[in-house]
């Protein structure tokens, strides 16, 4: 059995059952807000509402979640089960599930029991901690509990730099502002820092965010993107490709990626405005419901954008050295990483077969990031290479093993993928003709890459220990 949202699923197979009698449990009507305690700050609500009507319901009674997920199409089990989170250094942490103060979780139990145990869980039980990124396995979260702030205004610049100093300013730059992130295209050499701050709230301002990536876009348009860059993948284009990220970031850019100082306009930075106007977006789900003339960029149900996202975090200790190895990579070869900037992810392609442009150089960042640098996999994305050894990288590890052990004895809330990941079963590493293009193994012979289109498992260019799938021209 496994726990599903109205809105979409991992991209990893955290949702899916095994075989063909899996069930499915939909969180759909599990839509409630609860309870809001505006003495206390907290608010209590089902498992599957949307991270959209927490902002909206909280706000109306002035209140806030101080730190979340940029788009709003999430429901509260879904990003707490994945560990969803937001930016920033400051308080308790980023993650949505350091404010659960109480979270109501349903698991299996005998028929004495009628088949299910109702489990509340507050600070100050060891259980809590599992249960607050469950990964879907220890039984079906029904409500929780969340500690709010008061309502607050933000300052928001955003500023586009040289990427020069970005390792040294990576590790000091959140801890200069409460908000603080930054997004690098390392082929461009630049960096987009957001600068960004509470201000009193009798400060100017009524912005609004509305990012750009998130509104509804015209299906012909999102076609034509899509084409163009299978183009560009099976002709080698990565000029032509470099060109389409340019426009991209030059688009987000001159549309001040959303921002409006008052809800129509963008006049200037810094955009100032209420925390729930400008924490998160995703006005394409609520978009007219016009035959699919537009769409969510992603949506399915249309030639969209078709890409995966390898998502991770470094330790702060170590994130320097990252930063510049793969600025040496694209010293290397300044195009290929082009990709990044298209969407922040990576084209995935209808045959798994065919390997991507500069494959070598985007299989060797994500062992620099996961084998080099020991960085933690982000549980709600990635492909399977990521999640080697993934859990012996977390000390209360053996902790939540137990706690599944004890909520779950007959594994009805796992599949083969989950027990895989936390290692309880080998087969993650799926070995076989073609694996490492798809992320289901690390190459270590040429049968794995695609030595009939003249791509070839050899070590990486900057990290030696590395295994990629590198294109020779000649043998």
């Amino acid at each position: 059995m496994k726990v599903a949202t109205r809105f979409s699923h991992s991209i990893p197979k955290l949702v899916c059952p095994d075989g063909e009698d899996g069930l499915l449990i939909s969180t759909k009507f599990l839509n409630k807000i609860l309870r809001v305690d505006q003495e206390n700050m907290t608010m209590t609500v089902q498992s599957g509402v949307t991270l959209k009507q927490l902002i909206s319901e909280a706000a109306k009674a002035g209140l806030v979640l101080p730190y979340t997920p940029y788009w709003w199409g999430l429901t509260i089990g879904g990003l707490i089960g994945t560990g969803a989170h937001g930016s920033t250094l400051w308080g308790l942490g980023s993650s949505v599930h350091d404010y659960i103060v109480q979270l109501l979780i349903i698991t299996a139990a005998e028929a004495v029991n009628n088949y299910a145990k109702v489990r509340t869980l507050e600070n100050g039980n060891p259980e809590l901690n599992a249960a607050r990124v469950s990964l879907g396995v220890l039984g079906v979260v029904s409500q929780v509990t969340l500690k709010l702030q008061p309502v607050f205004k933000r300052s928001i610049t955003l500023s586009e730099r040289n990427d020069s100093n970005l390792g040294d300013e990576a590790a000091t730059f959140g801890r200069q502002h409460e908000f603080a992130d930054f997004t690098w295209y390392p082929s461009q050499r630049k960096v987009v820092y957001r600068i960004d701050d509470r201000v009193p709230a009798n400060t100017p301002g009524n912005g609004l965010n509305d990012f750009l990536g998130f509104r509804a876009t015209s299906s012909l348009v999102l076609a034509i993107l899509r084409t163009s860059e299978e183009i560009q993948e099976s002709t080698n284009d990565a000029g032509g490709k470099c060109s389409s990220a340019k426009l991209t970031t030059s688009t987000l850019k001159f549309g001040a990626y959303g921002f409006s100082n008052n809800g129509f306009a963008f006049t200037g930075y810094p955009v100032v405005g209420f925390h729930n106007r400008v924490q998160a977006s995703g006005t394409c789900l609520d978009s007219l419901e016009d035959a699919r003339i537009t769409a969510c960029p992603w949506d399915s149900r249309v030639k969209g954008l078709f890409f995966h996202q390898t998502t991770f975090s470094i330790s702060l200790s170590k994130i320097k050295g990252f930063i510049e190895d793969v600025q040496r990579l694209v010293a290397l070869e300044p195009r290929a990483l082009c990709v990044l900037d298209l969407y922040n992810g990576i084209l995935m392609s209808k045959d798994p077969m065919s390997p991507r442009l500069f494959e070598d150089f985007l299989e060797e960042v994500e062992q620099l990031a996961f084998f080099k640098y020991g960085a933690l996999p982000h549980w709600g994305k990635n492909r399977n290479v990521a999640f080697i050894g993934a859990i012996n990288k977390y000390k209360n590890a053996d902790k939540f093993l137990k706690v599944k052990q004890s909520y779950d004895q007959l594994g009805l809330f796992s599949s083969e993928w989950t027990d895989q990941i936390l290692g309880l079963k080998d087969g993650l590493i799926i070995v076989k003709e073609g694996c490492a293009l798809e992320g289901l193994c690390i190459c270590s012979e040429d049968i794995h890459c695609a030595p009939k289109n003249g791509f070839f498992c050899r070590p990486g260019k900057i990290y030696k220990d590395a295994r990629v799938c590198t294109h020779l021209s000649s043998r």
